[in-house]
Protein backbone atom coordinates (compact mmCIF):
# COMPACT_ATOMS: atom_id res chain seq x y z
CA UNK A 1 0.00 0.00 0.00
CA UNK A 2 2.79 2.45 0.94
CA UNK A 3 5.40 0.71 -1.24
CA UNK A 4 8.04 0.38 1.52
CA UNK A 5 7.75 4.00 2.68
CA UNK A 6 8.26 4.49 6.42
CA UNK A 7 7.33 8.18 6.41
CA UNK A 8 4.12 8.29 4.35
CA UNK A 9 1.96 6.21 6.74
CA UNK A 10 3.14 8.34 9.69
CA UNK A 11 2.37 11.54 7.78
CA UNK A 12 -1.08 10.26 6.89
CA UNK A 13 -1.77 9.33 10.51
CA UNK A 14 -0.50 12.64 11.92
CA UNK A 15 -2.37 14.70 9.31
CA UNK A 16 -5.56 12.79 9.94
CA UNK A 17 -5.71 11.55 6.34
CA UNK A 18 -6.10 8.00 7.55
CA UNK A 19 -6.50 5.93 10.70
CA UNK A 20 -4.89 2.73 11.90
CA UNK A 21 -8.15 0.94 11.26
CA UNK A 22 -8.04 2.07 7.62
CA UNK A 23 -4.52 0.72 7.18
CA UNK A 24 -5.54 -2.52 8.87
CA UNK A 25 -8.62 -2.90 6.65
CA UNK A 26 -6.49 -2.41 3.51
CA UNK A 27 -3.94 -5.02 4.58
CA UNK A 28 -4.28 -8.30 2.61
CA UNK A 29 -5.56 -11.16 4.73
CA UNK A 30 -4.48 -14.77 5.02
CA UNK A 31 -5.59 -16.83 2.02
CA UNK A 32 -5.93 -20.56 1.43
CA UNK A 33 -3.49 -20.24 -1.46
CA UNK A 34 -0.80 -18.67 0.70
CA UNK A 35 -1.40 -21.21 3.47
CA UNK A 36 -1.02 -24.05 0.96
CA UNK A 37 2.18 -22.56 -0.45
CA UNK A 38 3.67 -22.11 3.00
CA UNK A 39 2.73 -25.57 4.24
CA UNK A 40 4.25 -27.17 1.15
CA UNK A 41 7.38 -25.04 1.53
CA UNK A 42 8.03 -25.93 5.17
CA UNK A 43 7.15 -29.60 4.60
CA UNK A 44 9.56 -29.76 1.66
CA UNK A 45 12.38 -28.28 3.76
CA UNK A 46 11.65 -30.76 6.58
CA UNK A 47 11.95 -33.62 4.10
CA UNK A 48 15.25 -32.29 2.74
CA UNK A 49 16.57 -31.77 6.27
CA UNK A 50 15.50 -35.02 7.94
CA UNK A 51 15.24 -37.67 5.24
CA UNK A 52 17.98 -36.94 2.68
CA UNK A 53 21.50 -37.51 4.07
CA UNK A 54 24.17 -35.15 2.82
CA UNK A 55 26.07 -36.24 -0.27
CA UNK A 56 27.74 -32.91 -1.15
CA UNK A 57 30.69 -33.54 1.19
CA UNK A 58 31.53 -36.66 -0.82
CA UNK A 59 32.42 -34.79 -4.00
CA UNK A 60 32.94 -31.10 -3.08
CA UNK A 61 36.57 -30.53 -2.03
CA UNK A 62 36.88 -28.54 1.18
CA UNK A 63 33.21 -28.79 2.09
CA UNK A 64 32.37 -30.20 5.54
CA UNK A 65 28.97 -31.87 5.67
CA UNK A 66 27.30 -35.04 6.86
CA UNK A 67 27.20 -36.00 10.52
CA UNK A 68 28.99 -33.45 12.71
CA UNK A 69 29.21 -32.94 16.47
CA UNK A 70 28.18 -29.77 18.23
CA UNK A 71 29.75 -28.20 21.30
CA UNK A 72 29.36 -29.68 24.78
CA UNK A 73 26.18 -28.39 26.44
CA UNK A 74 26.09 -27.24 30.10
CA UNK A 75 24.70 -30.69 30.98
CA UNK A 76 27.63 -32.39 29.25
CA UNK A 77 25.71 -33.52 26.16
CA UNK A 78 27.34 -33.54 22.73
CA UNK A 79 24.62 -33.45 20.07
CA UNK A 80 25.13 -34.75 16.56
CA UNK A 81 23.79 -32.88 13.55
CA UNK A 82 23.14 -33.75 9.91
CA UNK A 83 24.84 -30.91 8.02
CA UNK A 84 23.01 -30.83 4.68
CA UNK A 85 21.99 -27.20 4.25
CA UNK A 86 24.04 -26.67 1.09
CA UNK A 87 22.42 -29.72 -0.42
CA UNK A 88 18.94 -28.45 0.50
CA UNK A 89 19.74 -25.05 -1.03
CA UNK A 90 21.01 -26.59 -4.27
CA UNK A 91 18.04 -28.95 -4.68
CA UNK A 92 15.56 -26.17 -3.93
CA UNK A 93 17.09 -23.73 -6.40
CA UNK A 94 17.54 -26.33 -9.15
CA UNK A 95 13.82 -27.07 -8.90
CA UNK A 96 13.03 -23.33 -8.83
CA UNK A 97 14.95 -22.63 -12.04
CA UNK A 98 13.63 -25.79 -13.69
CA UNK A 99 10.11 -24.54 -13.07
CA UNK A 100 10.90 -20.99 -14.17
CA UNK A 101 12.45 -21.98 -17.51
CA UNK A 102 10.87 -25.33 -18.35
CA UNK A 103 7.94 -26.72 -16.32
CA UNK A 104 6.04 -23.44 -15.61
CA UNK A 105 4.00 -25.00 -12.79
CA UNK A 106 3.86 -21.64 -11.01
CA UNK A 107 4.96 -18.09 -11.66
CA UNK A 108 8.44 -17.05 -10.46
CA UNK A 109 6.70 -14.03 -8.92
CA UNK A 110 4.62 -16.25 -6.64
CA UNK A 111 6.38 -15.11 -3.46
CA UNK A 112 5.98 -11.40 -4.21
CA UNK A 113 2.37 -11.88 -5.35
CA UNK A 114 1.48 -13.52 -2.00
CA UNK A 115 3.87 -11.52 0.16
CA UNK A 116 1.53 -10.28 2.91
CA UNK A 117 -0.59 -13.46 3.11
CA UNK A 118 2.67 -15.39 3.45
CA UNK A 119 3.63 -13.01 6.27
CA UNK A 120 0.55 -14.14 8.15
CA UNK A 121 1.63 -17.76 7.66
CA UNK A 122 5.18 -17.04 8.82
CA UNK A 123 3.85 -15.38 11.98
CA UNK A 124 1.58 -18.32 12.73
CA UNK A 125 4.51 -20.72 12.42
CA UNK A 126 6.84 -18.42 14.39
CA UNK A 127 4.47 -18.05 17.33
CA UNK A 128 3.36 -21.67 17.05
CA UNK A 129 6.85 -23.15 17.26
CA UNK A 130 7.83 -20.72 20.05
CA UNK A 131 4.79 -21.71 22.10
CA UNK A 132 5.34 -25.42 21.43
CA UNK A 133 8.99 -25.10 22.46
CA UNK A 134 7.96 -23.55 25.79
CA UNK A 135 5.33 -26.21 26.48
CA UNK A 136 7.84 -28.89 25.55
CA UNK A 137 10.40 -27.42 27.93
CA UNK A 138 7.94 -27.69 30.81
CA UNK A 139 6.43 -31.11 30.17
CA UNK A 140 8.65 -33.22 27.90
CA UNK A 141 12.10 -31.67 27.41
CA UNK A 142 14.73 -33.42 25.32
CA UNK A 143 17.22 -33.03 28.16
CA UNK A 144 15.86 -31.71 31.45
CA UNK A 145 19.35 -30.82 32.70
CA UNK A 146 19.80 -28.36 29.83
CA UNK A 147 16.60 -26.45 30.62
CA UNK A 148 16.65 -22.98 32.20
CA UNK A 149 13.69 -21.60 34.18
CA UNK A 150 13.98 -17.99 35.33
CA UNK A 151 10.53 -17.71 36.86
CA UNK A 152 9.67 -14.87 34.51
CA UNK A 153 7.11 -16.15 32.03
CA UNK A 154 7.77 -13.49 29.41
CA UNK A 155 11.54 -13.89 29.56
CA UNK A 156 11.28 -17.68 29.37
CA UNK A 157 8.91 -17.41 26.40
CA UNK A 158 11.11 -14.95 24.55
CA UNK A 159 14.56 -16.38 25.25
CA UNK A 160 13.58 -20.02 25.61
CA UNK A 161 13.70 -22.78 28.20
CA UNK A 162 15.24 -25.73 26.36
CA UNK A 163 18.80 -25.48 25.15
CA UNK A 164 18.49 -28.00 22.33
CA UNK A 165 14.85 -29.02 21.80
CA UNK A 166 14.56 -31.99 19.46
CA UNK A 167 11.96 -34.33 18.05
CA UNK A 168 13.41 -37.75 17.48
CA UNK A 169 17.09 -38.18 16.78
CA UNK A 170 17.69 -35.67 14.01
CA UNK A 171 15.05 -32.93 14.01
CA UNK A 172 16.86 -30.21 15.93
CA UNK A 173 14.76 -27.04 16.35
CA UNK A 174 17.76 -24.72 16.42
CA UNK A 175 19.54 -25.94 13.33
CA UNK A 176 16.36 -26.34 11.29
CA UNK A 177 14.75 -22.99 12.04
CA UNK A 178 18.00 -21.04 12.15
CA UNK A 179 19.20 -22.45 8.84
CA UNK A 180 16.04 -23.64 7.12
CA UNK A 181 13.51 -22.65 5.87
CA UNK A 182 14.20 -18.91 6.29
CA UNK A 183 17.71 -18.72 4.87
CA UNK A 184 16.98 -21.09 1.99
CA UNK A 185 14.04 -18.85 1.15
CA UNK A 186 16.17 -15.70 1.30
CA UNK A 187 17.61 -16.11 -2.19
CA UNK A 188 14.29 -17.38 -3.58
CA UNK A 189 12.58 -14.24 -2.30
CA UNK A 190 15.15 -12.04 -4.04
CA UNK A 191 14.73 -14.04 -7.26
CA UNK A 192 10.98 -13.52 -7.02
CA UNK A 193 11.56 -9.77 -6.74
CA UNK A 194 13.79 -9.85 -9.81
CA UNK A 195 11.13 -11.78 -11.71
CA UNK A 196 8.54 -9.18 -10.71
CA UNK A 197 10.76 -6.39 -12.03
CA UNK A 198 11.02 -8.24 -15.33
CA UNK A 199 7.24 -8.64 -15.44
CA UNK A 200 6.50 -4.99 -14.61
CA UNK A 201 9.24 -3.13 -16.48
CA UNK A 202 10.56 -5.58 -19.06
CA UNK A 203 14.01 -5.68 -17.48
CA UNK A 204 15.88 -6.42 -14.28
CA UNK A 205 17.87 -3.43 -13.06
CA UNK A 206 21.53 -3.75 -12.18
CA UNK A 207 20.74 -2.70 -8.61
CA UNK A 208 18.44 -5.71 -8.29
CA UNK A 209 21.16 -7.93 -9.77
CA UNK A 210 23.60 -6.58 -7.18
CA UNK A 211 21.17 -7.34 -4.34
CA UNK A 212 20.69 -10.88 -5.62
CA UNK A 213 24.41 -11.47 -6.16
CA UNK A 214 25.81 -10.00 -2.94
CA UNK A 215 23.15 -11.46 -0.67
CA UNK A 216 23.40 -14.75 -2.56
CA UNK A 217 27.12 -14.89 -1.74
CA UNK A 218 26.32 -14.44 1.94
CA UNK A 219 23.71 -17.22 1.89
CA UNK A 220 26.01 -19.63 0.06
CA UNK A 221 28.78 -18.77 2.50
CA UNK A 222 26.49 -19.68 5.38
CA UNK A 223 25.64 -23.07 3.92
CA UNK A 224 29.19 -23.82 2.81
CA UNK A 225 30.31 -23.22 6.40
CA UNK A 226 27.23 -24.63 8.13
CA UNK A 227 29.43 -26.92 10.24
CA UNK A 228 31.06 -23.79 11.68
CA UNK A 229 27.61 -22.62 12.74
CA UNK A 230 27.58 -25.39 15.36
CA UNK A 231 30.20 -23.38 17.29
CA UNK A 232 28.38 -20.03 17.23
CA UNK A 233 26.39 -18.22 19.93
CA UNK A 234 23.05 -19.37 18.51
CA UNK A 235 23.89 -23.05 18.94
CA UNK A 236 26.34 -22.91 21.87
CA UNK A 237 24.68 -20.39 24.18
CA UNK A 238 21.13 -19.35 23.22
CA UNK A 239 18.11 -21.31 24.36
CA UNK A 240 15.31 -21.80 21.85
CA UNK A 241 12.35 -19.49 22.34
CA UNK A 242 10.52 -16.68 20.57
CA UNK A 243 13.77 -14.84 19.91
CA UNK A 244 15.00 -17.62 17.63
CA UNK A 245 11.69 -19.26 16.65
CA UNK A 246 9.81 -16.17 15.52
CA UNK A 247 12.99 -14.40 14.47
CA UNK A 248 13.99 -17.12 12.04
CA UNK A 249 10.48 -17.54 10.60
CA UNK A 250 9.55 -13.85 10.26
CA UNK A 251 12.33 -11.39 11.07
CA UNK A 252 14.99 -12.97 8.87
CA UNK A 253 13.10 -13.51 5.59
CA UNK A 254 10.99 -10.36 5.85
CA UNK A 255 13.58 -7.86 7.09
CA UNK A 256 16.70 -9.05 5.29
CA UNK A 257 15.00 -8.87 1.90
CA UNK A 258 13.59 -5.35 2.18
CA UNK A 259 16.14 -3.97 -0.30
CA UNK A 260 14.78 -6.14 -3.10
CA UNK A 261 11.18 -5.36 -2.17
CA UNK A 262 11.92 -1.64 -2.34
CA UNK A 263 13.51 -2.04 -5.78
CA UNK A 264 10.37 -3.69 -7.13
CA UNK A 265 8.42 -0.51 -6.42
CA UNK A 266 11.29 1.89 -7.10
CA UNK A 267 13.58 0.39 -9.78
CA UNK A 268 17.04 1.94 -9.87
CA UNK A 269 19.38 1.58 -12.85
CA UNK A 270 22.81 2.54 -11.57
CA UNK A 271 25.53 4.06 -13.66
CA UNK A 272 28.36 1.70 -14.54
CA UNK A 273 30.84 3.36 -12.15
CA UNK A 274 28.36 3.29 -9.25
CA UNK A 275 27.41 -0.34 -9.91
CA UNK A 276 31.05 -1.45 -10.06
CA UNK A 277 31.87 0.57 -6.94
CA UNK A 278 29.05 -1.04 -4.97
CA UNK A 279 30.07 -4.49 -6.21
CA UNK A 280 33.69 -3.95 -5.15
CA UNK A 281 32.61 -2.55 -1.77
CA UNK A 282 30.32 -5.52 -1.22
CA UNK A 283 33.00 -8.05 -2.15
CA UNK A 284 35.59 -6.37 0.07
CA UNK A 285 33.12 -6.39 2.95
CA UNK A 286 32.43 -10.07 2.31
CA UNK A 287 36.18 -10.81 2.29
CA UNK A 288 36.66 -9.10 5.66
CA UNK A 289 33.64 -10.95 7.04
CA UNK A 290 34.94 -14.30 5.81
CA UNK A 291 38.53 -13.82 6.98
CA UNK A 292 37.50 -12.74 10.48
CA UNK A 293 35.09 -15.65 10.85
CA UNK A 294 37.76 -18.05 9.63
CA UNK A 295 40.16 -16.69 12.25
CA UNK A 296 37.58 -17.05 15.02
CA UNK A 297 36.78 -20.61 13.97
CA UNK A 298 40.48 -21.51 13.80
CA UNK A 299 40.99 -20.07 17.27
CA UNK A 300 38.08 -22.03 18.74
CA UNK A 301 39.05 -25.33 17.11
CA UNK A 302 42.67 -25.12 18.28
CA UNK A 303 41.89 -23.58 21.69
CA UNK A 304 44.23 -20.75 20.82
CA UNK A 305 47.12 -23.00 19.74
CA UNK A 306 47.51 -21.41 16.35
CA UNK A 307 49.03 -18.46 14.57
CA UNK A 308 47.11 -15.61 12.97
CA UNK A 309 49.02 -13.19 10.78
CA UNK A 310 52.15 -14.99 11.98
CA UNK A 311 51.50 -14.20 15.65
CA UNK A 312 50.36 -16.33 18.56
CA UNK A 313 46.91 -15.25 19.80
CA UNK A 314 46.67 -13.36 23.07
CA UNK A 315 44.19 -14.19 25.82
CA UNK A 316 42.63 -12.64 28.91
CA UNK A 317 42.05 -14.60 32.11
CA UNK A 318 39.14 -13.66 34.33
CA UNK A 319 36.73 -15.17 36.83
CA UNK A 320 33.08 -14.67 37.65
CA UNK A 321 30.55 -15.74 40.25
CA UNK A 322 27.60 -17.79 39.01
CA UNK A 323 24.05 -17.45 40.35
CA UNK A 324 24.49 -20.41 42.70
CA UNK A 325 27.61 -18.84 44.21
CA UNK A 326 30.18 -20.95 42.37
CA UNK A 327 33.40 -19.19 41.43
CA UNK A 328 34.45 -20.03 37.88
CA UNK A 329 37.75 -19.22 36.22
CA UNK A 330 37.40 -18.35 32.58
CA UNK A 331 39.87 -17.67 29.81
CA UNK A 332 38.53 -15.20 27.29
CA UNK A 333 40.94 -15.68 24.46
CA UNK A 334 41.32 -13.49 21.47
CA UNK A 335 43.25 -13.86 18.25
CA UNK A 336 43.69 -10.13 17.64
CA UNK A 337 41.62 -6.98 17.79
CA UNK A 338 40.46 -7.49 14.22
CA UNK A 339 39.28 -11.06 14.41
CA UNK A 340 37.64 -11.72 17.75
CA UNK A 341 34.43 -10.23 19.02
Amino acid sequence: MYQCSLINPLVDLLMGNTHLSDIWNKTPTLTYKAAGIYILWVTFQVILYVFIPDFCHKFLPGYVGGIQEGAVTPAGVVNKYEINGLQAWIITHVLWFANAFYFHCFSPTIIFDNWIPLLWCANILGYGVSTFAMIKGYFFPTNAKDCKFTGNFFYDYMMGIEFNPRIGKWFDFKLFFNGRPGIVAWTLINLSYAAKQQELYGQVTNSMILVNALQGIYVLDFFWNEAWYLKTIDICHDHFGWYLGWGDCVWLPYLYTLQGLYLVYHPVQLGTANAVGILILGLVGYYIFRVTNHQKDLFRRTNGNCKIWGKKPEYIECSYMSVDGTSINLELKKSCMYSYS
